[in-house]
C-alpha cells in the first residue's frame, strides 16, 4: 500500500464515510487538532521515566483515537461501526485526575507551566488540548457532536494540567509559582 494517494491534491479529504470536504472544514480542523494533541502526548512519553505516567498517557493516546475516529464520522454516516466516546471514558480519566492529584500537594497558588522535559510537554499538550476543545465547540454549533466528546477534551485538559504537576513531583522538579511583579494590579 502507498502512503500517497494523491487524492488530497486539491485540498479534500474524505471522511470515514466517504464523504469529501475541504481540508479545512470544521469537522477536519477539530480531528486533526486532536491528532496534534496525540503526536504531542507521544512526544511528552518520550521523555518521561516514570512507568505510572505512561500507562496513563498510552491509555490517553489510544482514547484519542477513538474521538479522532468519532469526530471524523458524522452522524448518520454510511460508517456505524465506529467507536465513540462515551460515559465510560469520562469517568475513566476524572479517576485518573482523581488519583492523581490526591499524590500532590494542594495548590495554593498559579504555577508557571513548565519545569522537567515531560511536565513542559504536558503543560503545552494541555493548550493545545484546549485548542481542540474550542474547534469541537465551533463543529457542534454546525453538526451534531456527542457532548460525551466535549465533556472527555474538558477533563483531559485537567488531567494533563494534573499530570504535568506530577511529572515535575517525581522528577523532583520544584514548580514555579506565578509572581505578578511590580506594576500589575494583583491583589493578594
Amino acid at each position: 500500500m502507498k502512503i500517497y494517494t494523491k487524492t488530497g491534491d486539491k485540498g479534500e479529504t474524505s471522511l470515514f464515510g466517504g464523504e469529501r470536504v475541504p481540508k479545512d472544514e470544521p469537522r477536519i480542523e477539530a480531528y486533526g487538532t486532536v491528532d496534534e494533541l496525540n503526536s504531542l502526548i507521544g512526544a511528552a512519553r518520550s521523555f518521561n521515566d516514570d512507568k505510572s505516567i505512561d500507562r496513563m498517557l498510552g491509555d490517553i493516546q489510544n482514547e484519542l483515537f477513538v474521538l479522532g475516529a468519532d469526530l471524523a464520522t458524522p452522524p448518520g454516516s454510511r460508517k456505524t461501526s465506529v467507536p465513540r466516546v462515551g460515559r465510560d471514558a469520562v469517568a475513566s480519566i476524572e479517576k485518573m485526575i482523581d488519583e492523581t492529584d490526591a499524590r500532590m500537594e494542594p495548590l495554593k497558588s498559579f504555577i508557571l507551566p513548565g519545569g522537567s522535559r515531560a511536565a513542559s510537554l504536558l503543560h503545552l499538550a494541555r493548550t493545545v488540548c484546549r485548542r481542540a476543545e474550542r474547534r469541537v465547540v465551533s463543529l457542534k454549533k454546525q453538526g451534531e457532536v456527542s457532548d460525551d466528546v466535549l465533556i472527555y477534551l474538558n477533563r483531559l485538559s485537567d488531567f494533563l494540567f494534573v499530570l504535568a504537576r506530577y511529572a515535575n513531583k517525581t522528577g523532583k522538579v520544584t514548580e514555579t509559582l506565578w509572581n505578578p511583579g511590580p506594576g500589575s494590579d494583583a491583589r493578594s
